[in-house]
């Protein structure tokens, strides 16, 4: 089936995104079986397995899973798993640019006790038939977060890191965040006219942009909105966040044929063309706004500073070099010493 939309925003489909209910806080005992793994210092995969063990289980009570389960996967997509090289790239960047990011900006404690506690990686991505998107990130239940697209890796690139895998991992604590403790009713109030649940992955990102949304997904429904905002915010650089709300400030409208059909770019999102702004939006206000009431929430309900967080953000993703990363790993002793790159 030709997909209608391949899409690099959006992190999960409504469908497949409904939470479970959320206590207050998040228990820090842990919810695995007490006893210790025994790892084997012979196995191929000894030196992975050892340092999340080390790095994840014990300092953050999560589990960091790459070799995939089918119960912990939906049995209706074709899904295969993620590679061991890959793996070990994710394992190192995650701990470097989330977890260490949070440890530094909100304490060590944070993530211990509000952290999911299963991160389960996934080699492909996960197509929905029904809405013609790709899913590149699920959370359940605050207390999973599941992964794709992890065999397709750039760790050259940032920006790609961020589009597919940081970026979804910001989404998704977001969620867990607000599940916990609400975000403000007054940001589900602001953009009410202009949400779209069934036809958001339609909308061109420079229309919704002029609307307020900081992507066409977040103009599907408030929660997703709050949780794109927070993590375009945190990860989008400068130049591309001023680009947002310079196109915010604009008026877009469909390009159509001679017959009047609109016309589409290489993943069939409709191609917009400049024109006076008719929408009665001040979209770089709105999304300013948004963000201001976020930076509130992150502060008063959390103690956290939005824009130190950005900041730690921005310089780990700009400054980072994946050969010492790796290290990590691969500098674990190993009796036979098997070369695993």
């Amino acid at each position: 089936m030709l997909l209608k939309n391949i899409l690099k925003s959006a992190l999960l489909c409504c469908v497949a995104f409904s939470f479970a209910a959320c206590d207050d806080d998040l228990s820090s005992e842990s919810i695995f079986d007490d006893k210790d793994e025994v790892l084997d210092p012979t196995s191929y995969s000894y030196q992975l397995d050892k340092f999340l063990a080390d790095t994840y289980l014990a300092e953050y009570n999560l589990q960091f899973r790459y070799k995939m389960q089918d119960v912990g996967a939906d049995m209706n997509y074709n899904l295969v798993p993620a590679s061991y090289a890959n793996s070990v790239d994710l394992a190192v960047l995650t701990k470097y640019l989330w977890f260490e990011v949070y440890d530094v900006c909100a304490g060590p404690q944070f993530l211990k006790t509000y952290g999911p506690r299963i991160l389960h990686l996934i080699g492909s991505p996960a197509y929905n038939p029904f809405s013609g998107t790709m899913i590149l990130g699920l959370a359940e239940g605050g207390l999973k977060v599941t992964l794709f697209k992890v065999n397709t890796m750039n760790v050259h690139s940032f920006e790609n890191l961020n589009e597919f895998y940081f970026k979804t991992m910001h989404h998704e604590f977001s969620h867990i965040l607000h599940q916990t403790k609400t975000y403000p009713k007054e940001f589900a109030e602001i953009s009410t006219s202009y949400y779209d649940p069934l036809g958001w992955q339609d909308r061109n990102e420079k229309a919704t942009a002029s609307l307020g949304f900081t992507s066409n997904y977040a103009s599907s429904e408030p929660r997703e909105d709050f949780a794109e905002t927070v993590a375009n915010f945190i990860t989008m650089t400068d130049a591309r966040w001023n680009q947002l709300l310079e196109d915010a400030t604009q008026g877009w409208e469909p390009i159509e044929d001679e017959y009047g059909i609109p016309q589409t770019d290489a993943e069939n999102r409709p191609i917009c063309k400049q024109v006076e702004d008719f929408d009665g939006v001040d979209g770089k206000a709105v999304i300013l706004q948004k963000v201001e009431i976020i930076r509130q929430w992150f502060a008063s309900a959390w103690g956290l500073d939005l824009d130190k967080l950005r900041a730690e953000v921005q310089f780990r993703q700009k400054n980072y070099n994946i050969e010492e990363l790796r290290k990590q790993v691969y500098d674990i002793p190993v009796e036979n010493n098997t070369n695993k790159e």
